[in-house]
């Protein structure tokens, strides 16, 4: 257990001194620091052992291998969507949990596909090359083609290659001062294997959302296959089940998402001013609309729930990260940040081409304000809110670009990026009429509002049609539900696009040609001079400052060091770890603090001092959810599945006072699959040596 004393966690909380901010890439951790504040070496086997076990899921989430046979740990709600698609009315695996009875019983996550790094290659010098004395708006497209040659390159050796065939991506760092590509492995079999209810999995619910104490088993396990076989995976992780202690060194391993730290002043002001006010606006209304339809009946809540959650949680993101930037301190410190390093730029005439890159930048940011709007709701898609559109959309696009040669494609429908749109094309995965209408409608309706009923593009989508009769006509008449019909498009190519009546796909044809025009003015206007004079700020940064700075989040992997610790609340330390017997005293019979009958019957044969969740100093964002929670022997002991209130601030700062990382105890773990769910086969699994 966990072996500490109450004396002990006030003394804990003075050890945020000692934080370190930073998301970084496995070629350049922070050695030197780490063994400093937290006496651990990191050498290259420890560092490779934990990336090759540490995997991305392309829904977005973290999670990491823990067994030989393809186990992979991660969030409840990052397995949501394959738990909901297995799910029927009569058979509701979200509320009810699932547990396989054995591997054939293992669920098909039908759009999940599971990558692991396995390399990764700088090709800086190629794409500087290749843009080398370009205007701003030609060099978008002369990189665009060099980075898709790299890749498609990349591949082609990859396949020739005793490993098997890996899928290569390309990787922009510090703000376009480096490229790389970087190698997967990739298992597009991925299976459900266990699920808690989510009653358990996030007790609490909105409520609780980036709080802390919690109390959430927010935890699913899935597995891997190739050739319809469990892969083999033996570079897994142990767990260590009695967890950290406080003061403990922590390492979290994962994709974080995105961060803009490295932003200029302007980029942050106009995200204060224009971008989040509009996202929030649009996104409150809509969670109305969902939450409102998700009381209508018992198959409304179950069809909607997860995309509710999803929103719910976005716009808490959101807000915060509003208020963030609303806080004097942040740009201040931007400010002073940003004049620093404009005069070191100043001072060295070796750097003097970096100069207006300040200037440049600010002036894109004009123009990008001016036209984020329209952009949003036609190339974003803001206006066509609906899978069924996407489907569309993906089809159109994917007929017309494949007729091109592949360094002339958008960047989506590349021949390194097709499989996974084939792989979505193909999912059997459920449509909810009525739900799609729901969201189309509000869509349109907002489009319409935003841009205006006068505007060309409106008027020639609408007709004589309001926002509710044109959403229900196109869903509701539409084929591409049918797994059967888009493959059939997709494969009959553009002959086939353009002989088909299904609206959606006719809706998708006919705001093509404004969707690529607001995507070439942006690029050339806003992306071109952004990109430009970024690669130049991130050639005088590395002048000044080396690489002991991080770069910003990407959905790439990177290391996080920290401690397991608490803060200070207002004048009150907050202990960094909960117990399950609070879990049951506050609950209330109804959602979302209600107990599971499951966890109610085990109720008596459970230790009540159990550790359910706790906290550490990490930093991360999201796209870490799932991650593993590693001790310096490189055993889990925890999994990252949140952030308190002040970590959402992290998108733009670090505070180290106040950020702080969730975690599910492995305790916790463990007893739920031993004393709840009666998973012996599951867990000999995972301690199999």
């Amino acid at each position: 257990m966990m072996r500490i004393l109450i004396a002990v966690m006030t003394a804990m909380v003075s050890l945020s001194a000692l934080a370190d901010e930073g998301m970084w890439t496995f070629d350049n951790p922070p050695r030197a620091m780490i063994a400093e504040k937290y006496g651990v070496t990191l050498d290259a086997a420890w560092l490779d052992r934990v990336r090759l076990a540490t995997v991305r899921l392309q829904g977005g989430c973290t999670g990491s291998f823990i067994s030989g046979n393809g186990l992979v740990l991660t969030n409840h709600h990052c397995g949501e969507e394959c738990i909901e698609q297995n799910s029927t009315p009569q058979r509701d695996l979200v509320s009810d949990g699932f547990l396989a009875a054995s591997r054939p019983q293992e669920l098909r996550c039908q759009k999940e596909a599971i990558s692991v790094l396995v390399g990764t290659e700088d090709v800086t010098a190629n794409v500087a090359a290749a843009t080398a004395g370009l205007a701003a708006d030609a060099a978008v497209e002369a990189r665009r083609r060099e980075l898709t040659k790299l890749e498609q390159a990349c591949e082609e050796v990859a396949a020739k290659s005793k490993g098997g065939a890996l899928k290569c991506e390309r990787v922009s760092l510090y703000q376009g001062g480096q490229y790389w590509l970087y190698k997967y492995k990739r298992y597009v079999d991925v299976r459900l294997v266990f699920a808690p209810e989510r009653d358990i999995a996030a007790f609490g619910g909105d409520p609780d959302n980036f709080q802390f104490p919690r109390w959430c088993l927010d935890m699913s396990i899935l597995r891997v296959y190739e050739d319809g076989k469990p892969a083999q995976t033996p570079n897994r992780l142990r767990f260590d089940w009695d967890g950290a202690d406080p003061g403990d060194a922590v390492f979290v391993s994962g994709h974080p998402g995105n961060t803009d730290r490295l932003l200029t002043v302007a980029q942050l002001e106009l995200q204060r001013e224009t971008f989040l006010p509009f996202w929030l606006i649009r996104y409150s209304e809509l969670r109305g609309r969902v939450l409102q339809y998700s009381k209508t009946g018992e198959e409304p809540r179950r069809t909607a729930e997860a995309y509710l959650n999803g929103v719910e949680n976005s716009i808490k993101v959101r807000r915060k990260q509003f208020d963030a930037l609303l806080d004097p301190a942040l740009l201040e410190a931007a400010r002073k940040n940003e004049q620093a390093l404009r005069d070191a730029v100043a001072a060295n005439p070796a750097l003097a081409s970096s100069a207006s890159a300040w200037q440049d930048i600010e002036a894109a940011q004009k123009t990008w304000r001016d036209m984020l709007v329209p952009y949003t709701f036609i190339e974003g898609s803001a206006g066509f809110n609906s899978t069924l559109f996407e489907d569309a959309r993906d089809l159109v696009r994917s007929a017309a670009e494949r007729a091109k040669p592949n360094e002339a494609r958008l960047v989506e429908y590349t021949e390194a990026r097709l499989p996974e749109i084939l792989q979505y094309l193909r999912a059997a995965r459920p449509v909810y009429p009525d739900f799609e209408v729901l969201r189309l409608s509000f869509g349109l309706e907002r489009m319409r509002e935003w841009l205006g009923p006068d505007d060309p593009l409106v008027r020639k989508i609408f007709g004589n049609d309001s926002p509710d009769a044109l959403a229900s006509r196109l869903v509701n008449d539409s084929s591409l539900a049918d797994p059967a019909a888009r493959i059939a498009l997709y494969e009959g190519g553009q002959a086939a696009i353009d002989a088909s009546k299904d609206p959606m796909i006719r809706l998708a044809v006919v705001i093509d040609p404004a969707a690529r025009a607001l995507r070439k003015r942006r690029e050339e206007q806003v992306e071109g001079p952004v990109q430009r004079g970024q690669e130049a700020i991130a050639k005088a940064r590395f002048a000044v400052y080396g690489t002991s700075i991080y770069p910003d989040a990407t959905f790439t992997l990177r290391l996080s060091a920290g401690a397991m610790m608490g803060w200070n609340e207002k004048g009150q330390d907050v202990r960094p770890w909960t117990e399950l017997g609070r879990a049951f005293e506050r609950a209330t019979g109804a959602e979302p603090f209600k107990i599971p009958d499951r966890w109610l019957a085990a109720k008596d044969r459970l230790d009540m001092t159990t550790p359910a969740n706790f906290t550490t100093n990490n930093d991360i964002v999201g796209g870490n959810s799932g991650s593993p929670m590693i001790n310096a022997a490189g055993e889990i002991v925890g999994l990252a599945f949140d952030g308190n209130i002040h970590s959402i601030s992290g998108s733009y700062w670090f505070d180290d006072r106040l950020n702080r990382s969730i975690g599910v105890h492995p305790a916790y773990i463990r007893v739920a699959l031993e004393k709840v769910y009666g998973a012996k086969a599951l867990l000999e699994e995972i301690d199999r040596r």
